[in-house]
């Protein structure tokens, strides 16, 4: 049998991954010196109370320890780890390094998605159904490495704090850009390493306008799934829907709450716009 597993960057809980034929391992935040584990010991909703009482959280990802018993669980199958993005978490490596501590290691395929959230959940859900079509591992990672290719993501931060506290701007910019209330927009990169600076616009609206111009120039239609995510800003992200919709004709969206890590990484209220090339078995 072929096992998908992953982490909760799919936005999946524990709980909700095992309905879905998947197992996740979260990842962790620390708040005032105790970690927990996310989606299972804190709500993002939990996490943001406690950051407007004045926390400043962080996070990390799932323990080694955590991963090698999820691969212990399944000796007899052939097990693909769909991971978040290299380079934006140590998720890989964790993966890659309890792979080398399990005995049936040979079984164990981890991809390094490039990517995450919404794109990433899309990318486990199509290997889980890939599976029980009866495709083989090699078939699976082969679908899912093309899929990450077509995949983009877009973040607008709220609070220029946590993009100055995680090195994404310098405090002076973050400064400036605070009393000029611009709007910053953040893009991933092509090999999902790092966020890089795509644009500022004086509003929400054109931000989010600019964000489907380039999608549209990238090819983006109803052949796309693209994930409204927001950090605890429903009308925020209701408004980026109506927006999108107007401006890709048949547009297929779907508004999800981040966890508590991306929370952490993008600030609350932040809004991330990611679309992934639909694969035949989820259209």
């Amino acid at each position: 049998m072929i096992k998908v597993v992953s982490d909760s960057s799919t936005l999946y809980s524990v709980n909700e991954a095992k309905q879905n034929h998947l197992d996740v391992r979260p990842l962790f935040i620390t708040v005032n010196n105790k970690s927990y584990k996310e989606l299972e010991e804190i709500t993002t909703e939990q996490l943001v109370h406690l950051i407007e009482e004045g926390a400043v959280p962080t996070t990390s990802q799932p323990a080694i320890g955590d991963v090698v018993e999820m691969y212990e669980q399944y000796p007899n199958d052939e097990i693909i780890n769909i991971t978040l993005a290299d380079g934006l978490s140590g998720a890989y490596q964790s993966a890659c390094m309890a792979k080398s501590m399990v005995d049936h290691e040979e079984n164990i395929t981890v991809i390094n998605s490039r990517t995450l959230c919404g794109p990433q959940r899309y990318l486990v859900d199509v290997a889980v159904k890939l599976a029980q079509a009866g495709k083989t591992k090699d078939e699976i990672v082969n679908e899912i490495e093309a899929l990450i290719e077509t995949s983009t993501s877009f973040l607008i931060p709220k609070d220029f704090d946590y993009l100055v506290r995680g090195g994404r701007l310098s405090p002076l910019a973050g400064k400036i850009g605070g009393l000029v209330k611009i709007v910053p927009i953040l893009t991933l990169a092509e090999d999902g390493t790092r966020l890089d600076k795509f644009a500022t616009k004086r509003t929400f609206k054109k931000a989010i306008q600019s964000i489907c111009e380039a999608l549209i120039e990238k090819g983006v239609n109803e052949d796309y799934k693209i994930y409204i995510t927001h950090a605890f800003d429903e009308q925020l992200a209701t408004d980026a829907k109506e927006i999108i919709i107007k401006k890709i004709e048949n547009a297929d969206t779907e508004l999800m709450l981040l966890t508590p890590a991306f929370t952490t990484q993008g600030g609350p209220g932040c809004i991330s716009i990611q679309v992934i090339k639909k694969h035949d078995l989820l259209k």
